[in-house]
């Protein structure tokens, strides 16, 4: 499992871009047959992906948590965005079709992975925060997620939300988690832009085109700082860092918080011609 470290808005300023790149861009996330995790130290929150491909994947404790498991103090949220496939939890079978999620209570102990058929296999992705209290093991199918369609092809950001872990969903201690999928036509997200000091978040991107790429941008509102990002990959967003992006044409994204609370609305926003 690698680490991220914290990184200050001052240093930031100052960095290139493979140095934004290496800080804050996941690239490898899904690899056919392995786990791959991300531990960053920005609220304590794991960022990986599990495409299992022979057979399936368990997913191993790591001496780093200094945990007698993976989920001893943790809790994780998994969508998804690939082919059919299943997570057995604790010898619980959870069916997931594409964008389908399950939530894993604390104290979970077995957790596998597994793909229907290895020619199209699954793809999960992870995402994990520090917990305090135990809640039920939920799985939530994408119909159920309460979808919500915002935007509109004039500002190009026509888009539908999918609120799967949250204050009036599943029920977590500090995960918020979701995804967004933009309408043809459309490339622009959350725009426009907010910060939210008081959680991080992490951006996964996917159905991105292959030839396609997108503009994710960070930094201060008045310091901005961007990267090209492609299919699969992900962003670790600071709290005091706006996360926006802009593709070269649509795709979808999963959006996954922890931090201090769980409000969806707990952002402060930015005016666009404030931005700079």
């Amino acid at each position: 499992m690698k680490q991220r470290y914290h990184n200050s808005q001052k240093e930031v300023k100052g960095m290139n871009t493979s140095e934004l790149r290496e800080q804050f861009l996941i690239e490898d996330l899904m690899t056919n047959g392995e786990i791959k995790l991300t531990y960053s130290h920005y609220d304590r929150i794991i960022v990986g992906g599990a495409v299992p491909t022979n057979g399936s994947l368990a997913l191993e404790n790591f001496p780093m948590l200094r945990a007698e498991f993976f989920l001893e103090r943790r809790e994780m949220g998994v969508i998804n965005v690939g082919g059919h496939g299943s997570i057995s939890v604790d010898g619980k079978a959870y069916d997931l079709a594409k964008k389908d999620c399950l939530y894993i209570g604390r104290g979970s102990k077995e957790i596998s992975f597994s793909s229907k058929d290895a020619g199209t296999p699954a793809e999960f992705y992870i995402l994990s925060a520090p917990a305090h209290k135990e809640y039920p093991t939920t799985l939530m199918k994408e119909a159920d997620a309460t979808p919500v369609t915002l935007g509109s092809a004039e500002t190009s950001n026509h888009r539908t939300i999918y609120k799967y872990i949250y204050a009036d969903g599943i029920q977590s201690c500090q995960l918020v988690m979701g995804l967004t999928t933009l309408k043809t036509g459309s490339v622009w997200n959350t725009m426009p832009s907010h910060v939210h000091d008081r959680r991080m978040e992490a951006y996964f991107y996917f159905d991105l085109a292959a030839d396609q790429t997108i503009f994710h941008f960070m930094g201060e509102p008045q310091e901005t700082r961007h990267m090209t990002v492609h299919n699969n990959q992900a962003i670790i967003s600071p709290p005091w860092s706006i996360h926006s992006g802009c593709g070269t044409s649509n795709y979808s994204f999963i959006w996954g918080m922890g931090g201090e609370n769980q409000d969806y609305g707990d952002m402060d926003a930015v005016a666009i011609t404030d931005l700079k």
